[in-house]
């Protein structure tokens, strides 16, 4: 007899995909099981991703939705961490390749969700900042806020996202193709979508990457000439989105 472990891998295999035999002795009424399993996982998806529901309808999402859980079933009991993935398999699903911005849309739902379930964080303000030293401020390294999530497109996903989380019908509408990037935060109960420019997001990026204030500035005008700092670091704090900063050497830690 193999090993319960192993039993218990081939029984959670055969749940997410209907081509595995269960194993011997299974309950006859496994398949109902597994049907409601897979249904329950596939709800799970829609109400992650209601916007690409909208975009493509319920058949084809549920469709979809299948062909992901068939292609990467869940590998924890915390269905909270589920979907991660979706947006690079919507990149890659056939039947959704006259979408293209399709996966952009998923991307946007899934960084919007994990902006949700984040941990909580209390911002700094400006006040805090002014009291470092002139000397050292190029050198430091701010701690943004555990939500915050960056997203960049080549298509108007913000925009499509925008329409189709509104009320009502949306309007049959022309949008122009041109890249938009958003900023995403929850510095209250609920998290905020915020259409930033590709420079704010360059920044932003780098900052979160643990760059320094100067070097996250040399790459944002490196591409950007017209970038200022000034405004897109208050902006940052203004928002919530700073919790302390690091000074840099040995002069101590915030």
């Amino acid at each position: 007899m193999p090993p319960l472990s192993d039993l218990q891998r081939h029984f959670a295999a055969a749940l997410a995909d209907p081509g595995i035999v269960p194993p011997a002795g299974t309950p006859r009424r496994f398949a109902v099981h597994r049907n409601n399993v897979r249904a329950g996982i596939q709800g799970v998806l829609a109400a992650r991703f209601p916007v690409v529901k909208r975009l493509v309808g319920d058949d084809f999402f549920l469709a979809m939705a299948e062909a992901y859980v068939a292609h990467q079933p869940p590998t924890s009991p915390i269905l909270m961490l589920y979907g991660a993935g979706m947006a690079d398999f919507i990149a890659s699903f056939e039947p959704a390749a006259d979408v293209p911005y399709l996966a952009d849309v998923a991307r946007l739902e899934w960084l919007q969700h994990e902006a949700t379930n984040a941990a909580d964080a209390v911002p700094i303000g400006a006040a805090e900042l002014a009291r470092v030293p002139p000397g050292a401020v190029a050198g430091l390294r701010l701690h943004l806020h555990p939500s915050l999530r960056l997203f960049a497109s080549h298509y108007p996903a913000l925009t499509i996202w925008e329409l189709n989380t509104a009320p009502g019908e949306v309007a049959a509408r022309r949008l122009a193709a041109n890249p938009e990037h958003a900023l995403l935060l929850r510095p209250g109960l609920e998290v905020e979508i915020r259409r930033i420019p590709a420079a704010f997001h360059t920044f932003s990026a780098r900052l979160l990457a643990g760059s320094s204030l100067a070097a996250a500035f040399d790459a944002a005008a490196t591409d950007f000439a017209d970038f200022d700092l000034q405004p897109s670091l208050a902006g940052l704090i203004a928002m919530g989105a700073v919790t302390g900063y690091d000074l840099p050497a040995d002069d101590g830690q915030h």
